[in-house]
């Protein structure tokens, strides 16, 4: 059963029938990774990964249909680009739409204390949390100050650990400017 039809017969350019195509698929995927959960692109698995090659060859053709020359690809690909730079810029003016598509960083550790309604919600558990936290070298949860989910699936932990190691003063060269800055 199709869910979704997509007629487009009336466009008589093949051309701009990809361009459609593809926005339509890109909308879905931004959609559908929302609703899925962020927690799934940070944390990447052998399955995962499978999942995502996979999704990649299945699109494909919804993007494109039966035009597989260079000329249709390129075009994909444009539209691809040019949607996903539109809504950058419009998320980086926004806040509201941006809150809306990527939803808000959630905390998880507060002074060593779990806030287990935010990981429910989250769905990860206290090993994926305890992995995490070794991850930037605390060693356990009670010595983790912070630990936040991100709008983008990371989890960045602060920690005693952390804090301990950054009060060491380093001088460091400006990235973009070439001086250097003291700490």
């Amino acid at each position: 059963m199709l869910l979704i039809q997509l007629n487009l017969g009336f466009i008589h350019n093949p051309l701009i029938e990809i361009v459609l195509r593809t926005v339509a698929v890109y909308v879905f995927m931004i959609i559908a990774i929302r609703v899925f959960g962020k927690k799934e692109l940070a944390q990447l698995s052998v399955i995962d990964l499978v999942f995502i090659l996979l999704i990649s060859n299945s699109v494909q053709n919804a993007m494109v249909g039966p035009d597989t020359s260079l000329d249709g690809g390129l075009v994909a690909a444009g539209a691809l680009f040019l949607v996903n730079y539109t809504l950058k810029q419009i998320l980086y003016r926004s806040k509201k739409i941006s809150s809306f598509i990527q939803g808000e960083s959630l905390l998880l550790i507060y002074e060593g204390v779990v806030n287990s309604a935010n990981c429910e919600k989250a769905e990860i558990t206290i090993q994926e949390l305890e992995a995490a936290v070794r991850e930037h070298g605390a060693r356990d949860i009670q010595r983790v100050d912070l630990a936040v989910l991100e709008v983008d699936g990371n989890i960045s932990v602060i920690s005693e650990d952390y804090q301990t190691k950054s009060k060491v003063s380093h001088p460091r060269k400006h990235k973009f400017k070439g001086r250097l800055n003291q700490n």
